[in-house]
């Protein structure tokens, strides 16, 4: 179950030290600008999205209608008007943004990487698609061709996200790598898309060894009795993605903007760190030292 008041508060922690700083570094446009205070606080409109993504509603303008502004008037007593609200979700996506980075888990020398599709609209509806015209690509995956984007993680056996890249449906999977393993060390797992040799010699100078599935016309190739075991639970990212898609609703066809699409997304990744059990691997230290033994 979720703790609102403990999430809000380190919300509003991190929103303490990063907007000022945010602000004071941004170019004047020259335009007179509004300086007076709206009735919600940037923590508090980033809490708000922030519990929508885990409390499973299909879509924000019924969580805010019928839940947030009945059930939630105590601890927010100056919300909004449902139009309003949907201009400062727009407003906070550079504080979600940073924030999420502070979210990130810690390398523990295991780390998995996958990335999964990010459809947003059907397949007939390409054609009209004008919200994401000139911004998504077609692409395809394991389950067909799609109209999107791509989510690209990096977890560790914890379940704790170490990284997070988005890019459009048309990029190869292994592209985002390099930008994603700068804090990395240890041993990364991926699947059969992540082979690639003029990828594993980079990572190997970097310290970081590259252990991927082979292809059916390879050659058998030795591996440990560790990396088959650890390539076996790469369903730990697999069922992350499905926690997001199912429980945080980060695919979806009913965005309104880009900028909206990019706010929900962060906000579902932001709202999935804070749950108190993850998917994760379970092996002690004595399990994990016998293992890499051999």
């Amino acid at each position: 179950m979720y703790n609102l008041e403990k999430m809000y508060c380190e919300v509003d922690d991190f929103c303490q030290r990063f907007i000022p700083a945010w602000q004071h570094q941004q170019i004047a446009a020259g335009d007179k600008c509004r300086n007076k205070p709206g009735k919600l606080s940037e923590s508090e409109v980033i809490t708000i999205l922030i519990l929508f993504h885990q409390l499973r509603f299909r879509d924000f303008k019924t969580f805010y209608t019928h839940y947030a502004r009945k059930h939630l008037k105590q601890a927010f007593p100056q919300l909004v008007s449902y139009t309003r609200m949907l201009k400062l979700l727009q407003s906070v996506l550079v504080p979600l943004c940073a924030f999420m980075t502070q979210r990130y888990g810690k390398p523990t020398g295991i780390a998995f990487v996958d990335s999964t599709k990010l459809a947003v609209c059907h397949n007939i509806r390409i054609p009209r698609n004008r919200v994401f015209s000139g911004v998504a690509e077609r692409g395809k995956g394991t389950m067909g061709w799609f109209y999107g984007f791509k989510l690209h993680l990096l977890v560790n056996e914890q379940g704790e996200i170490l990284s997070v890249k988005i890019t459009t449906a048309n990029i190869d999977d292994r592209k985002p790598i390099p930008d994603m393993v700068k804090q990395l060390w240890g041993t990364l797992y991926g699947d059969k898309g992540y082979l690639s040799q003029t990828l594993k010699e980079p990572l190997a100078e970097q310290g970081i060894k590259l252990v991927t599935g082979i292809r059916k016309n390879m050659k058998p190739q030795l591996m440990t009795l560790w990396d088959r075991l650890m390539l076996r639970k790469r369903y730990v990212i697999e069922t992350i993605f499905d926690q997001l898609k199912n429980i945080s609703q980060i695919e979806h066809s009913r965005h309104r903007s880009p900028v909206s699409f990019m706010v929900h997304l962060m906000a579902g990744l932001v709202a999935y760190t804070f749950q108190p059990k993850k998917p994760s691997i379970k092996l002690n230290r004595n399990e994990k030292g016998a293992l890499m033994q051999i």
